[in-house]
């Protein structure tokens, strides 16, 4: 595949992904559906309290549910139990860093900052969601991995790094499209590694630790962007994961 034939089937497949996710977000769900997902929502907001002291679980949620007024078998409506509360969480995380990010975009506006500063603090800022429930989060990583719930757990991940690259202007057309995603995050995932087995002051390590994985992504990227060679080369293998990663989630029908 040459260079202008990768930047155009690129290009489609970003478009793409952007359109599966406007449609996801627009589709019409009934209003029985609704209601029951607005409870859902309020119960999962409510149970995050209590995940310390009782974990991703029904407990939690049976706790958040009673805690608004609600009867405490009112979890029987989260099919999946703690995997559906976790869920919620990464989700409505990635929802406050978009928050974020659209902010730092109007300071940026004003003063321009380097893509790589934009995406350091992204991380970090989303890395930071999880300190309050870092005691549990071993646990929350574990329930993801199990088989049954892997897709939502790339999903959120896809859609994090998506826009942690978009709104540090990352707009390119080309190999670097899936390439800056995938290793966005990987980096992530490591730092996340870290993080939970950290106990230095304020986590400083884990803050070093991410901004030697940055620096170290940087060079990669420069070294992609002048090797023609290294892209030709490395075309297939990503593009293979990142269609892969696609298939499991779902978007590629």
């Amino acid at each position: 595949m040459t260079l202008i034939s990768l930047a155009r089937y690129s290009y489609k497949n970003a478009r793409l992904l952007l359109f599966v996710r406007h449609c996801s977000e627009q589709k019409q769900v009934p209003l029985e559906d609704r209601y029951e997902e607005d409870i859902k929502l309020k119960i999962s907001e409510a149970s995050l309290p209590f995940v310390i002291e009782l974990g991703w679980s029904k407990n939690a949620l049976s706790a958040g549910a009673e805690s608004i007024g609600y009867p405490g078998i009112a979890h029987g409506i989260f099919a999946n139990g703690g995997a559906d509360l976790v869920n919620y969480f990464q989700k409505s995380s990635n929802s406050k860093l978009v928050d974020y990010l659209k902010q730092r975009q109007e300071v940026q506006s004003l003063k321009p900052v380097r893509s790589r500063v934009i995406i350091e603090e992204s991380v970090r800022e989303r890395l930071k969601m999880i300190i309050p429930y870092l005691p549990r989060w071993p646990q929350a990583l574990a329930i993801m991995s199990l088989p049954q719930n892997v897709s939502n757990s790339l999903a959120t991940l896809l859609t994090m790094v998506d826009d942690m690259c978009y709104y540090a202007g990352d707009q390119s057309v080309d190999f670097n499209w899936y390439a800056r995603r995938i290793t966005l995050a990987g980096v992530y995932k490591a730092t996340e590694l870290y993080l939970i087995q950290d106990n230095s002051a304020n986590y400083e390590n884990t803050w070093k630790f991410l901004n030697n994985r940055i620096n170290e992504l940087t060079q990669v990227h420069d070294l992609m962007n002048k090797s023609n060679l290294l892209q030709v080369e490395s075309t297939d293998t990503i593009k293979s994961a990142f269609i892969t990663a696609r298939n499991i989630l779902g978007l590629n029908r």
